[in-house]
């Protein structure tokens, strides 16, 4: 027993190294997970008190329980079933391919990301590109959504800078849970959406068996309460106008819908700015017939680091208004009690005829309608006067701020316009490039369907 016994160094090391993993993961580790999970619901503790909806269990979640929970869900296994008996696979096989969509699915959700990192990012991005307006909010109308309620927010998909704006304002809300899709499972970027809450889909797939797994992920989430914000465009906006409701996430919702359940609470959301950062990304992609985005990364830094240039000089260079408003919520206990048959597609009409009516009036898309109509160069007198007549035809709701100095707003609105090169200026009048042709009706159509 007391006899000495040589060992080769490599093999001590190797000895000592397997030590030290085991004693790490028997006493060092469950100290670390035990003293960040302690923080973590401190962190949550402290937000919940300020949240009007508290963050709920559900999103609180490990990662690894949601995942093991989600693949066994009873319409999952019986998929996975019939997966492997389509494809002529073995069930294990097939079972390892709906845990890798349910791993790609679930998000790990982080109240010290999403308050500490993201919403200081967000408020960061939405200031230093914007003016932000958030306007026509009926509080009662929000306050009154029992708390009991699953809370959805749809909103129209005008830039993929909506996700930043939404979760600036409704930082004080609650923490939204999106539905991402391919552009955002790069990383490392899918690592910070990821802990954001948000869980990415593929907008494209054909097989049963991922929807399958995605339907019983928006379910357990809806049942749980988790507030979420989806677009029921299902896309960006390629022309600037409203599109037709697509009915995927919004089907995986009204189908699980149960009347004694839980009631769940659409809330319209309307966004419009005076400039989409990609809108000539989006003209150029509708010109292909919408297949795919042609953005090359050096572009999208150069720009970035562009502006943060004009900050770093003092010069902030904002792309005129970023405006929210938000339409008169609608309850699916309610709506699903006046509809026979499915509901989910006169829902999706619904929502769409919400959010379109209450699109923000802004600057630049009015002065594009205003432009769009001229048969020959304006002079500034001749479109203030036009500016104007559009703006006084307009409910008396509907662009308080603008009504307060038209002519300043107007003049802002010809600045960025004459900033892009869009609109250019000779001998005292002003004309349409005709080679931006588009970009003018591109901004006429967000609020075309409003001045009617």
């Amino acid at each position: 027993m007391t006899s000495t016994v040589e060992l080769p160094i490599w093999l001590f090391v190797l000895i000592l190294l397997f030590a030290i993993v085991t004693a790490a993961s028997h006493l060092l580790f469950p100290s670390v997970r035990w003293f960040f999970r302690r923080r973590m619901e401190r962190v949550v503790a402290k937000v919940n008190d300020r949240l009007e909806r508290p963050i709920e269990p559900f999103k609180l979640a490990q990662r690894h329980d949601m995942i093991q929970r989600l693949i066994y869900q009873p319409d999952v296994t019986k998929a996975v079933a019939e997966h492997a008996a389509q494809e002529g696979i073995p069930d294990a096989v097939a079972f390892e391919e709906a845990k890798r969509y349910a791993r790609e699915i679930v998000p790990s959700f982080s109240a010290t990301m999403y308050f500490g990192v993201a919403i200081r990012i967000a408020r960061f991005l939405s200031r230093a590109f914007y003016r932000v307006r958030l306007t026509h909010v009926d509080e009662a109308a929000l306050k009154d959504i029992p708390q009991d309620s699953t809370v959805v927010f749809v909103m129209n998909h005008k830039s993929n800078m909506d996700y930043v704006l939404v979760t600036y304002l409704a930082a004080q809300r609650s923490a939204l849970s999106y539905a991402v899709g391919e552009w955002g499972r790069v990383w490392p970027l899918s690592r910070l959406i990821r802990g954001m809450g948000a869980y990415f889909i593929r907008r494209r797939s054909r097989s049963d068996l991922y929807r399958k797994v995605l339907a019983a992920y928006v379910r357990l989430a809806t049942e749980a309460g988790v507030t979420q914000a989806i677009f029921p465009e299902g896309r960006l906006s390629l022309d600037g106008a409203p599109q037709d409701p697509k009915l995927g996430l919004l089907k995986y919702i009204t189908d699980s819908y149960e009347p004694e359940g839980r009631d769940v609470v659409f809330v319209p959301v309307a966004i419009n700015y005076d400039r989409v950062l990609e809108d000539r990304i989006l003209l150029e992609a509708k010109a292909r017939g919408g297949k795919g985005f042609r953005a090359r990364i050096s572009v999208i830094v150069g720009f970035f680091f562009k502006q943060l240039l004009f900050r770093l000089r003092g010069k902030v260079h904002r792309f005129g208004n970023a405006t929210v408003r938000f339409g008169q919520p609608v309850s699916l206990r309610g709506f699903a009690h006046a509809v026979e048959g499915d509901v989910a597609k006169p829902l999706g009409v619904e929502l769409m005829r919400r959010i379109n009516a209450v699109v923000p009036i802004l600057p630049v898309p009015l002065l594009a309608n205003v432009l769009e109509g001229a048969e020959e160069p304006m002079t500034r007198a001749q479109i203030s006067e036009t500016f104007e007549g559009l703006l006084a035809g307009l409910p008396e709701n509907r662009a308080q701020f603008m009504r307060a100095a038209p002519q300043e707003v107007l003049e802002s609105a010809l600045q960025t316009l004459l900033g892009r090169r869009v609109l250019q200026e000779s001998d005292g009048t002003f004309f349409v490039d005709p080679k931006q042709s588009d970009i003018v009706g591109f901004y006429a159509n967000s609020i075309r369907h409003l001045l009617k």
